[in-house]
């Protein structure tokens, strides 16, 4: 995608931050040695995604250059080279969905299958809609519980074709299914359920042998 591209056509005349904003770019800010104000640039065009509903527009580009006392190419710069930043209109559902080698092995095929048939929509595209944006992604870091796709800020884990379908369907509901493993798998527990050394034969044999020394050595 070119960077052309990945700017709305669409911008606004202007952008501020919000007071409550303002005060965190404060805080941010003084983290930083002084002349090393530019280090701020990723957290502040966080915040103004965030506020400015999941995208970057050009003024908040330019509003960060002269906070950081950065020339605007180099704000820009950051921007488009990290996926995280949206510079247009997405959908009040960002989907990035991992599909590198491990949750490809473990079925991305089949998350992203559900999706394409949901909206017709492919990375990079938004629904019909307008509510759904799709954007597929390299690894989210959660590779254990693959695959997994990223809703705004949270993650879904263990996801196939049916389980993904049932997450749009929360989605478009405005209920969203609660976070995490959709097996209900806590952590990076087995998909059979959790194990532990005291349960079956040895765990039996490692606690007789645990006694054992303890005995030895009282």
């Amino acid at each position: 995608m070119s960077i052309e591209d990945r700017i709305a056509s669409d911008q606004p005349d202007s952008f501020a931050f919000s007071k409550e904003n303002e005060a965190e770019i404060k805080r941010i800010i003084a983290k930083y040695p002084k002349g090393r104000q530019a280090s701020a640039v990723m957290p502040l065009l966080d915040l103004a995604q965030r506020q400015h509903e999941n995208w970057i527009p050009m003024k908040a580009i330019e509003l960060i250059a002269t906070k950081l006392d950065m020339a605007e190419i180099r704000v820009l710069e950051v921007a488009t080279f990290y996926t995280m930043f949206n510079l247009k209109p997405v959908g009040k559902y960002f989907l990035q969905a991992c599909t590198t080698t491990p949750c490809w092995l473990r079925g991305s095929d089949e998350m992203m299958r559900a999706i394409k048939d949901r909206y017709q929509i492919s990375s990079g595209q938004t629904s019909a809609c307008g509510r759904f944006s799709l954007l597929e992604v390299e690894c989210l870091g959660a590779c254990v519980n693959a695959p997994i796709l990223q809703v705004n800020d949270d993650f879904y884990e263990d996801l196939d074709y049916q389980s993904t379908g049932a997450l749009l369907d929360s989605l478009e509901a405005d209920a969203p299914l609660t976070v995490g493993s959709v097996l209900g798998r806590s952590g990076s527990e087995p998909a059979t359920g959790a194990t532990t050394l005291a349960a079956g034969k040895l765990g039996k044999a490692v606690t007789g042998a645990t006694k054992k020394r303890s005995q030895a050595n009282a």
